[in-house]
């Protein structure tokens, strides 16, 4: 791509985002990034009855927690001079008509189409109507709505993900675009905000394939330069059913209490659905993706694998990638117990069993002698990895133990635990001090 991609993420305030929803904003993030341009976050909240300012903070605290910074921010119900002035252009070059049908009207039109064959669309019979019969409908009270007239012509264009794309006009009923209370409705209110943002591309899934074809005819109506598209298959729960229906664990709040880091996420979500494996991405400058990855199967959210690769993701990252969530915490504690935590947090746990006072487990009885010369031979400190092969062998060597009935013991007594990281390098970290109390408090807890 030659031209700096002007991207936008235009989710409707009406729930919480979800990971299909994230992978559709980070590939737009993404190709802004990769080519120089600039990102969008625009709220579609002309939806006022369903709209809320909790979902919109909810959907900024969300992209922000990925990374993704945005250049610009927009609203669309404060957008509402531009929409009219679409309109106003639409009109004065003849392509709006006045519709006077009810809901109800035209949900019994769609039945005998559909019973006699026909295409569900409608068939413009307000298209057809002259001023007369229009002004009669006014005068029983009638308000229109306003529908954009489509060309008779198929609209073809050429997607990014899915290649040459071509819909038919007999497939599309003319859309409406003004509400009977003189309000945009969604089509409008997009094509007029991309037109007049400079949006150069668009993406997003793949259910808005025949959107778009409207959106074209619309944009040229209105002479604007129609963007670059690209619909890609639509993220799907585990078992098939669509994302959108049915959060779970798919829903970023989720994924953020399960402690799913957003890095990780990241470079899980920029895989998904591509023909390349996920990269263990520990800075989103390091992202990228090309638009023939994308596959043409709908990937779907599996929360296993999901969690597999975060701990791969987890054992492998640097200090910087985990520092925010990790208070109190340096880098060399995170360099050695990382590779036995499933979400960063549990680092914190170990520095508590490392640094802070720890009621060990009570030792079998045949464990308390044993405990009790362990902690008399402990060495001298200063301690570092060496210390631990010292003290165990002396200690093996006055009891006679080896294997799992010498070194097990010693592991619980000291971290309460039965596994965890080596104890060649948590033994410097808890000291002899703390080490000393635990095996013989261990000792002295006998059930």
């Amino acid at each position: 791509m030659s031209r700096p991609a002007l991207t936008r993420f235009a989710p409707s305030p009406t729930g919480r985002l979800h990971a299909g929803n994230l992978r559709t904003a980070l590939l737009n993030w993404l190709l802004a990034r990769q080519t120089g341009g600039s990102f969008a976050l625009r709220l579609d909240d002309t939806d006022a009855e369903r709209s809320s300012p909790a979902f919109a903070a909810a959907i900024r605290t969300d992209l922000a927690w990925l990374g993704l910074a945005w250049e610009r921010e927009e609203r669309q119900s404060e957008r509402a001079a531009c929409h009219k002035g679409a309109r106003a252009r639409l009109a004065a070059g003849g392509w709006l008509y006045p519709c006077y049908e009810t809901p109800a009207e035209l949900a019994q039109r769609r039945r005998q189409r559909h019973a006699a064959g026909l295409a569900p669309i409608y068939d413009r019979a307000a298209w057809k109507l002259d001023r007369a019969s229009r002004a009669a409908l006014e005068a029983e009270g009638r308000r229109p709505h306003w529908r954009f007239r489509l060309p008779d012509e198929a609209i073809a264009f050429e997607d990014l993900v899915r290649g040459r794309v071509e819909i038919a006009a007999g497939h599309l009923s003319d859309p409406v675009l003004v509400r009977e209370d003189g309000r945009a409705t969604y089509t409008l209110a997009s094509v007029a905000d991309d037109i007049d943002m400079g949006i150069t591309h668009v993406v997003r899934g793949e259910d808005h394939v025949a959107n778009t074809a409207v959106q074209i005819a619309l944009i040229r109506a209105l002479g604007g330069r129609v963007p670059a598209y690209a619909h890609h298959p639509l993220l799907l729960a585990a078992d098939g059913s669509p994302l959108s229906k049915r959060l779970g664990q798919a829903g970023i709040a989720a994924l953020r209490g399960a402690g799913i880091a957003p890095l990780a996420l990241a470079s899980w979500l920029v895989a998904l659905g591509t023909s390349r494996p996920p990269a263990l991405l520990y800075s989103l400058a390091e992202a990228g993706f090309a638009f023939a990855d994308i596959s043409r199967s709908p990937p779907r959210f599996d929360p296993a694998a999901l969690a597999r690769f975060h701990t791969r993701w987890l054992h492998g990252a640097p200090f910087a990638a985990v520092a925010d969530t990790l208070p109190g915490l340096d880098e060399a504690f995170w360099l050695l117990v990382r590779g036995n935590v499933e979400r960063a947090d549990e680092a914190l746990a170990w520095w508590r069993i490392c640094r802070q006072p720890l009621a060990p487990p009570p030792l079998p009885p045949e464990h308390a002698a044993f405990a009790v010369l362990a902690a008399r031979l402990l060495p001298a400190e200063p301690w570092d990895r060496s210390s631990w092969r010292a003290w165990t062998g002396a200690v093996g060597q006055a009891t006679g133990r080896g294997g799992k009935a010498l070194f097990m013991p010693l592991r619980q007594a000291l971290t309460g635990r039965a596994s965890g990281p080596e104890m060649a390098a948590l033994l410097p970290w808890i000291g002899r001090c703390r080490a000393r109390a635990r095996l013989e408090a261990a000792a002295r807890a006998l059930p």
